[in-house]
């Protein structure tokens, strides 16, 4: 199994994928280091989750160096996604105590109360588009609850989760507590049915999102699933165009239009749509493309070949049934993935980019009449993971925002996850919580003990 650098189709690396019997092996090594970790108390696990920080702080330069190299995010976008993964391993060290405390309900029996105690082995399949930060806000609160943690990385970044085992290895927690299986998709199955395993997290496409709630249910074993979206931006003829049009480049194009959580379908009132349109093609075409080492660079090539085929059909496709092309791009010519970004407008439902989760550096602009437009197309989606509105009128995008389905809603700013606050979304965006005191809960026994 190859590891290939995006941004020059050359390899980087070559992994052999773990045998049964290895796979055997760190099950069993990992469920010994369950049982000691049990035995620490939650502040000597938030020593060990904050000398993992420290580790990750002090190697930031290197670690983000390792991303671009895998992945190919730019080197300012990969430096802020190592800095997020300190913040969530020092918030959950800090805080998970008050958050695990048990608790006496209110008109509940006085003999009553709720502990919460760890499930045990926890299996997280993540993605390779933020191959550190996707993996540590999953295994900080997993860890702290003191449950064990089995990552199944995307192979195209085997070489992040090997370094995010190395520093676990390093920070004072038992041996073998967080282990890497390097794996093909298709031996997943066997290890979520594993009895060791007690529950499992993915992040991921909605395919792969079917295939794992499908043998943990059959397995019986809890499950979290956060999955694609194609949030809408929604843009009203009372909005500040210029801050719309600006946040709107950041929402689409950072990571090279490769995040879930990101504005993917924009909502624009017909009085404002071709200024937002021509404020938004000017902020894009500044963007630099190429050397994602390069510190001026701010979209670097698609992680895969692949993605970028799936995309240029989907650009494609649109066109052929009306879409308009403002700013024109695709795949470049020469060594490595890149795709020169493309704003689309006249978009419509049934349109390839409007129906499909839209994952590269494209936009699409759909023009609406008014605010109850805008919300229909808005939910119009099978997704529901993001989204935002934008206008000057605090009463009416309030209101908008509560009637939009989905996990989280942002007024006059962008959507992103924050370790305080609950992430994940509706309908086929996923079901269970990562991050805030919801995401700690989900791996947890919520145990009653009546005690006299």
């Amino acid at each position: 199994m190859l590891s290939t650098n995006p941004a020059t189709g050359q390899e980087i690396a070559r992994y052999e994928w773990h045998t049964p019997a290895q796979v055997e092996d760190i099950l069993a090594v990992n469920q010994t280091a369950l049982r000691c970790w049990r035995n620490f108390r939650i502040p000597e696990r938030g020593a060990c989750l904050h000398k993992a920080a420290d580790i990750l702080a002090a190697r930031t330069t290197e670690l983000a160096a390792l991303i671009t190299a895998e992945m190919g995010k730019p080197a300012g976008e990969a430096l802020a996604e190592m800095k997020r993964c300190v913040n969530v391993c020092r918030f959950y060290a800090d805080h998970t105590e008050e958050m695990l405390r048990p608790e006496k309900p209110a008109g509940a029996p006085e003999d009553a109360s709720i502990v919460f105690d760890p499930l045990g082995a926890v299996l997280a399949i993540m993605p390779w588009n933020f191959p550190f930060w996707q993996v540590l806000r999953c295994a900080a609160p997993v860890l702290m609850a003191g449950n064990s943690f089995l990552l199944k990385h995307a192979p195209s970044v085997t070489g992040c989760a090997l370094a995010v085992e190395e520093i676990f290895s390093q920070c004072g927690m038992p041996a073998d507590l967080m282990r890497t299986l390097v794996l093909p998709d298709e031996r997943v199955a066997a290890v979520i049915e594993d009895r060791r395993v007690r529950a499992v997290s993915l992040t991921g496409s909605c395919r792969a999102g079917a295939a794992v709630a499908a043998a943990a249910g059959g397995a019986l074993k809890k499950a979290v699933l956060e999955l694609g979206g194609s949030d809408p931006f929604i843009v009203l003829a009372d909005a500040d165009i210029t801050l719309a049009a600006t946040s709107a480049v950041g929402a689409r194009f950072y990571n090279a239009g490769q995040t879930c959580v990101s504005a993917k379908r924009f909502l624009v009132a017909r009085p404002v749509v071709n200024e937002f349109i021509e404020r938004m093609a000017h902020g894009v075409s500044l963007l630099k493309m190429g050397d994602p080492t390069r510190p001026e660079v701010r979209i670097g090539p698609m992680a895969r070949d692949d993605l970028r085929r799936n995309l240029e059909r989907q650009v494609s496709e649109s066109v052929a049934m009306g879409a308009r092309v403002v700013l024109e791009g695709g795949p470049e010519p020469g060594p490595g993935f890149y795709f020169r970004p493309v704003i689309l407008a006249d978009v419509r439902p049934g349109m390839p980019v409007f129906e499909e989760e839209v994952f590269g550096p494209v936009a699409s602009i759909t023009t609406v009449h008014d605010a109850e437009e805008a919300l229909r197309l808005a939910n119009r989606t099978r997704f529901g993971l993001g989204a935002s509105v934008w206008s000057r009128n605090a009463a009416l995008a309030r209101k908008l925002a509560g009637l939009i389905e989905a996990g989280t809603v942002a007024v006059n700013a962008l959507v992103k996850s924050d370790p305080r606050l609950p992430f994940g979304g509706v309908k086929d965006s996923g079901f269970g919580r990562e991050l805030g005191r919801q995401g700690l809960l989900e791996f947890v026994n919520a145990k009653v003990l009546r005690l006299p």
